[in-house]
């Protein structure tokens, strides 16, 4: 018997195609083996794929990079609420998701949509053994949230040039890695690596941003900024912090509809 699933693959946190972080996502009437999921992730090989299950008025999520499966995903978790409101027409300004995070949701206003995410708690922390060698710049500040180490740094130009070595990033025991520093054209800038994860260097990082938006938010003193991920194919977001929560908000477009066939 051939089960066939709808795929979608969407470019999020950009407003024109191949920019941002492309993501998979998969509607299904009811939860698949674990392992076909992560099977059906590596066969797509992107940074993430996001499957979903409609429950009542709300939707359940989970995600998948082509490794393991993750507790949070900010693009795929944009990309999913676009094919909700856009390809399935769902009515409601608001979208529900229950997720291994908690309750998030997402908020439809116009072209953008925005994430409600809770803020990361983070403290500083001394670099693991290899770290700062594999980035080959030490940085001004180092910190640990619940799955990430976050470097600060002096200037986006810092950011941008590093070359760090990923055989050694894929020692180190986390999600994976952010490096920041003030930006010139938004409020900060970010990379986010995460080999150890299946992802070398990630796009735009979603969730990566309830860390760093907190850090920035209480450097800079204000709540709302904008920033920029400084990947190839970049992306940028604007973002909020609220109390204990963090809004990210971005645009996304619709790279491609099709069908798996298992």
């Amino acid at each position: 018997m051939i089960v066939k699933i709808k795929l979608y693959q969407i470019d999020a946190f950009t407003d024109k195609i191949f920019g941002g972080n492309p993501a998979a996502v998969c509607p299904i009437d009811q939860w698949l083996p674990d392992t076909l999921m992560q099977q059906i992730a590596m066969e797509n090989n992107l940074a993430e794929t996001a499957f979903f299950v409609k429950k009542g008025e709300r939707f359940e999520i989970r995600w998948f990079t082509p490794e393991i499966e993750v507790a949070l995903c900010g693009h795929a978790t944009l990309a999913t609420a676009f094919v909700i409101f856009n390809l399935l027409r769902f009515s409601g300004p608001v979208i529900g998701l229950d997720s291994r995070s908690g309750f998030l949701r997402v908020r439809k206003s116009g072209d953008l949509l925005t994430l409600d995410f809770p803020a990361d708690k983070f403290s500083k922390a001394s670099a693991p053994e290899g770290l700062v060698e594999a980035l080959g710049l030490a940085p001004l500040e180092i910190y640990k949230g619940r799955t990430d180490y976050m470097l600060v740094y002096t200037n986006a130009g810092q950011i941008e040039d590093l070359k760090p070595n990923m055989l050694k990033i894929a020692e180190v025991n986390a999600r994976g890695i952010i490096v920041t520093a003030p930006g010139s054209d938004v409020d900060f800038v970010s990379r986010f690596f995460a080999p150890q994860s299946g992802i070398s260097e990630d796009p735009v990082t979603g969730s990566a941003h309830t860390t760093l938006t907190p850090y920035w938010a209480n450097r800079l003193g204000r709540s709302e900024l904008t920033a920029r991920q400084l990947s190839k194919r970049g992306g940028w977001l604007k973002c909020h912090l609220a109390g204990d929560r963090v809004e990210i908000s971005g645009q996304a477009r619709a790279y491609m509809t099709g069908e798996i066939q298992i």
